[in-house]
């Protein structure tokens, strides 16, 4: 059996759905395999979506007409805006989602979306002509040939799994490995690494005394991750803090001798922003107590997952120890929490459209390529599949930049910087994040993804109308000028200094303790009523941030002129003295596109760049 497709994507976690999702909806033939169909976009360990840095992203891939954010709008259980009390560049969307639920959206999305076929089976080697991907070659001895694929393996190459000093071999629990894949790629010339991740003992919550916990409740305006309306009738979920104790903490130090992570078991490295509970026990030895968040797994779920007790430790330390948290003492398990060691491929090895340098048309995206977390594989998944698309049709390849979406922060800091820890997104990770709000995600992204055939007009239609109405307010704001004996009452009532002569409503409104709901409130027939929150709200960020955004894309288009002198196979590094011995190689290593790369290198130093551009006659 012999079949051809345009684009085989192997893998279906989130990296994997969005690749052929976008491949498929640009026009090309598209295959996805994966080892399981009942676990597409398995929300693997919390069944939660966006968070810091995180949100932004999955409004991204929304804005370019990618699907996370719908899936997670309309199988939400609960949503919370983050970081409200900071300014609006640290705004980030959260929602935890019902996980069966979240599995049956995808599904049905990627059945009825044409161009795409799905296959369960296993990929177990890639077909090469020369140094060229040609097909892959499954576990059921089927044959699939196409012009580019795209491996999505997440945490499933040689996926080994870790509860004290039971070692069970698989991708996640009661799920096979994949093998073959990495020592093929390794003959071939990738370097490749392992890595670890963890996931919590999952709880009954009907053995929870949550009278004992402190209730979050999630929140009700009119953010959300996706910028269409998207229905959602689930029924709504707290989520809940508890804390762990010295007590807790000493039967945890019971278990160490047994933790594969310091009994030498597990060399990998795990993410340091996202530690198990017997790393922070040792590393913050110091504190008697450390926050939980325990949060449900569905609608109408008893399954209860424990944010922040990861761990490896044998499952009896495990379950003793959650018994001494208060409101645990009944406690009962479904499974406990484990360590996984997969494969990764240094990601130093790609271009930025997630094509590999040495195997043309070969792509990477998500896990694969040291990263965690389901909205960084998302986007890099939906970047990988317009550009498998684009290779094959000769089309214009997605390449976003820094100032544009964290996105472009990601996939820019893997391929210039590699990792040598599994990586996460934050805010700080972002020079422009002021620019890069989730509030104008679709304002910097979907005219740029109509034209590349992903977005569709319904989305342009929407923003232009969006735009209209918000400028409509900023020109009212800036426009309208009002007395002191129209506004200074308000004024005071708000606690900020009284008018002693006219003022606009622009100048009012930049002031920290003025809101525009209290200007719209106070003037209401100087707005239309038909404006909505999403509008009014960026407008208000219009005004209120003008200079920091102003200021900020200056300094993004005077460091973008870095990104338009092109250095790839121009410069001789090794041969190149009068730079350091360091940027000599990892130069020669990585062999930068521009300037602009150049300088983000880990090692190269300013003096360095100062005689790249001398050798390039600048």
């Amino acid at each position: 059996m012999k079949v051809k497709y345009d684009v085989i994507v192997v893998g279906a976690g989130h990296a994997g759905c969005e690749a052929a999702a976008a491949a498929a909806n640009l026009g090309s033939k598209t295959l996805l395999i994966t080892m399981d169909m009942n676990k597409i976009a398995q929300l693997s360990c919390n069944p939660a979506m966006g968070g810091v840095a995180k949100g932004q992203i999955v409004r991204e891939i929304d804005a370019m007409g990618g699907f996370s954010g719908i899936i997670a709008d309309k199988t939400a259980i609960q949503f919370r805006l983050l970081n409200r009390s900071k300014g609006p560049a640290m705004w980030s969307p959260r929602s935890q989602n019902d996980r069966e639920r979240f599995i049956i959206e995808w599904r049905r999305i990627l059945e009825n979306t044409d161009n795409l076929d799905i296959w369960q089976d296993t990929v177990q080697e890639l077909v090469f002509e020369g140094k060229q991907v040609t097909g892959v070659k499954t576990q059921l001895g089927v044959e699939f040939y196409s012009q580019a694929v795209v491996l999505t393996n997440g945490t499933f190459l040689n996926g080994l799994m870790h509860i004290g000093n039971v070692q069970i071999q698989g991708g996640r629990i009661s799920e096979p490995s994949a093998y073959h894949l990495t020592e093929q790629l390794k003959h071939t010339g990738f370097v490749t690494d392992r890595m670890k991740t963890g996931t919590p003992v999952r709880v009954d919550g009907r053995t929870i005394n949550f009278s004992a916990l402190q209730e979050q409740q999630g929140e009700n305006d009119f953010h959300r991750f996706s910028f269409k309306d998207v229905d959602n009738s689930l029924k709504k979920r707290s989520c809940y803090i508890a804390h762990t104790s010295s007590k807790v903490h000493d039967v945890l130090r019971t278990g160490l001798d047994d933790s594969p992570m310091y009994n030498g078991t597990i060399q990998s490295i795990g993410p340091r922003y996202c530690p198990s509970i017997e790393t922070k026990i040792v590393t913050f030895a110091d504190k008697d107590k450390h926050q939980l968040f325990v949060e449900p797994e569905g609608e109408d779920s008893q399954e209860f997952y424990i944010n922040g007790f990861s761990s490896s430790l044998p499952l009896d330390v495990q379950y003793e120890a959650l018994k001494e948290i208060e409101g645990f003492e009944n406690a009962k398990i479904y499974r406990p929490g484990y360590a996984i060691e997969y494969d990764y491929f240094a990601p130093t090895q790609l271009l930025h459209t997630l094509e590999t340098k040495l195997i043309k048309n070969l792509f990477f995206a998500g896990q694969i390529n040291g990263t965690t977390g389901y909205e960084e594989a998302g986007a890099q998944g939906l970047v990988a599949g317009v550009n498998a698309h684009a290779k094959v049709h000769n089309a214009k390849e997605l390449v976003l930049k820094r100032d544009e979406a964290y996105a472009g922060v990601l996939i820019d800091d893997l391929v210039t910087k590699g990792v040598d820890e599994p990586y996460r997104m934050f805010t700080s990770r972002a020079e422009y994040r002021i620019l890069l709000r989730q509030d104008n995600a679709d304002e910097r992204l979907t005219k740029m993804s109509y034209d590349l055939g992903l977005a569709k007009h319904d989305r342009i239609e929407a923003l232009d109308k969006k735009i209209e109405n918000r400028n409509q307010i900023i020109t009212t704001l800036k426009t309208v000028s009002v007395k002191p004996e129209q506004v200074n009452a308000l004024l005071e009532k708000l606690n900020t200094t009284p008018l002693k002569h006219g003022l606009k409503l622009d100048k009012i409104l930049a002031r920290p303790q003025v809101a525009l709901s209290d200007i719209i409130a106070a003037f209401p027939d100087k707005f239309s009523p038909s404006i909505t929150e999403e509008e009014k709200e960026s407008a208000e960020i219009s005004i209120k941030y003008q200079g920091y955004i102003d200021r900020e894309k200056m300094v993004a288009e005077k460091l973008t002129r870095l990104e338009h002198i092109k250095i790839k196979g121009k410069i001789d590094y090794k041969s190149a003295l009068s730079i350091s011995t360091e940027a000599r190689q990892k130069l020669a290593q990585i062999d930068p596109e521009t300037i602009g790369q150049a300088s983000r290198i880990s090692g190269v130093s300013p003096s360095d760049i100062n005689v790249l551009l001398v050798l390039m006659g600048r």
